[in-house]
């Protein structure tokens, strides 16, 4: 039963998570670029595991049953994918006349850190994916059946981002070429906008 549980944590973890997000164009655009792509994915999936122990040990109750705190992340994650989509158009457009030798990518050890902690900590999707989704249906179990559900999601996390920052560094001669950034960065906007889109038509729901 704890493995199925853990299986069943591990499955919806991947589901919030895969849909490319503002965490995941950034650990592609890390790898693609082989800069401290390791460290980026290791720092997503640590924060992640912190959001998501507190949405199960709590955090998700206070957020779902607070009317103004939901409007707050909900609005505020619309307006943060808008323009993060709107950063990835621009930078689509900006390949096209880039020389794209991979120097304008490159960002020091402590910009990463930095970064992620934005990317991460001042996106109200964020916590609508790990607090209150994943944190609601883990307040359903209980004791043990909980700690299973947790670790599921948190495998995922951790499983999910290293594989994308490999995947997209071993990648990268084919990823870097102009036409393709460009197809890239161009779907990661389209995919912000609509998220944005459908975090809107929740909001206009509940």
């Amino acid at each position: 039963m704890g493995f199925f549980i853990l299986v069943k944590g591990f499955a919806l973890g991947l589901s919030m998570i895969v849909p490319i997000g503002s965490q995941n164009a950034m650990i592609l655009n890390q790898g693609i670029a082989r800069n401290h792509h390791l460290t980026t994915a290791a720092l997503f999936a640590s924060y992640d595991i912190l959001l998501i122990a507190l949405g199960v040990m709590g955090g998700s109750l206070l957020l779902s049953s607070n009317s103004t705190a939901f409007n707050i992340l909900s609005w505020g994650g619309i307006i943060f994918l808008l323009c993060y989509g709107a950063l990835s158009f621009q930078q689509a457009m900006n390949n096209s006349t880039a020389n794209n030798d991979g120097s304008s990518s490159k960002k020091s050890y402590k910009v990463v850190i930095i970064t992620t902690l934005i990317v991460t900590f001042l996106n109200p999707h964020v916590y609508v994916d790990t607090v209150m989704v994943i944190g609601s249906v883990g307040g359903q179990y209980q004791d043990n059946n909980k700690l299973f559900f947790m670790i599921g999601t948190m495998l995922a996390s951790i499983v999910w981002f290293f594989a994308l920052a490999i995947s997209a560094a071993k990648l990268s001669v084919q990823l870097s070429k102009p036409k393709v950034k460009r197809f890239i960065d161009s779907a990661v906007a389209f995919i912000m906008w609509g998220i944005a889109w459908s975090l809107y038509q929740s909001w206009l729901i509940h």
